[in-house]
C-alpha cells in the first residue's frame, strides 16, 4: 500500500467553499481503480491549511491511473484553482506498523 500526503495551502478566505467543492471532487478520486481511501485534515494552527492522505494500492494508480484519467481532469476543474503555492505531492510506504 501507498500513502500519498499532500500540503495544500488555500488562498485565504476560501476555505468554507473548498471543503464544500473537495467533498464533491471526491466522488472523482474514489472511482479510479486502486483507490482505497482518503481523508482531508485542517490544521489547528493555520486556518487555511489542510493535509490531503490517500491510500492507494501502487504507486502507478496514482501517477498513472489517476493523474492520467478524465476523472482527474474533473478533480483538477474543481479544486486547482484554490491553491496558493501549487501543493507537493509525496508518497510513501510503511515500513513499521504499530496496532494496539
Amino acid at each position: 500500500m501507498i500513502l500519498e500526503v499532500a500540503i495544500l495551502n488555500v488562498k485565504i478566505g476560501q476555505e468554507k467553499q473548498f471543503e464544500i467543492d473537495f467533498a464533491t471532487a471526491g466522488q472523482f478520486i474514489s472511482s479510479i481503480k486502486g483507490y482505497k481511501k482518503h481523508t482531508l485534515q485542517k490544521c489547528l494552527e493555520q486556518n487555511n491549511k489542510y493535509i490531503l492522505l490517500v491510500d492507494w494500492e501502487s504507486l502507478e494508480d496514482h501517477t498513472i491511473g489517476f493523474r492520467q484519467s478524465v476523472e482527474y481532469l474533473e478533480w483538477k476543474k474543481i479544486l486547482h484553482h484554490y491553491y496558493d503555492p501549487f501543493p507537493t505531492v509525496e508518497h510513501y510506504e510503511t515500513i513499521i506498523e504499530n496496532k494496539k
